[in-house]
This record gives structure tokens, C-alpha cells and sequence, in this order.
């Protein structure tokens, strides 16, 4: 199975960071464990994390009430 996340940004951050206070980023949905592995992270756990955080559709990436 080939990985789509070359059309997804490189990180689902959008630079509105909770995890010293969160156990979940308010700006990206990823927990202080995926966002500090992140960058060891293989596609399919990026693509695993994307999908989830999409689903859930809680975090301020995926809001239209942004502000």
C-alpha cells in the first residue's frame, strides 16, 4: 500500500502548541508523545496519527472557529 502523506503538510502543527499544559495539542490533536516523535515516526505511524486526529476532528486544525 502506497503512503499518501507526500499530499498532507509535513506535520499536522499548526504552530498553536498545548503540550506542556495537555496531554492532547489543542492546534494539532496529537499527543506530547507524537508530536515530540514525530520526526522518528515511520509513514504508516504519520498516516495511523493523521487519520485518527482527522476522525476525531477536535483540534483547532480542523475547526472552522479557529480564533
Amino acid at each position: 500500500m502506497a503512503s499518501n502523506l507526500h499530499a498532507l503538510p509535513d506535520s499536522p502543527c499548526i504552530g498553536v502548541c498545548s503540550t506542556l499544559f495537555d496531554e492532547v495539542c489543542k492546534g494539532c490533536g496529537r499527543t506530547a508523545s507524537e508530536v515530540s516523535n514525530w520526526v522518528f515516526m515511520s509513514d504508516t505511524e504519520k498516516r495511523a496519527v493523521w487519520v485518527r486526529i482527522e476522525r476525531e476532528g477536535k483540534a483547532m486544525r480542523f475547526r472552522d472557529d479557529k480564533l
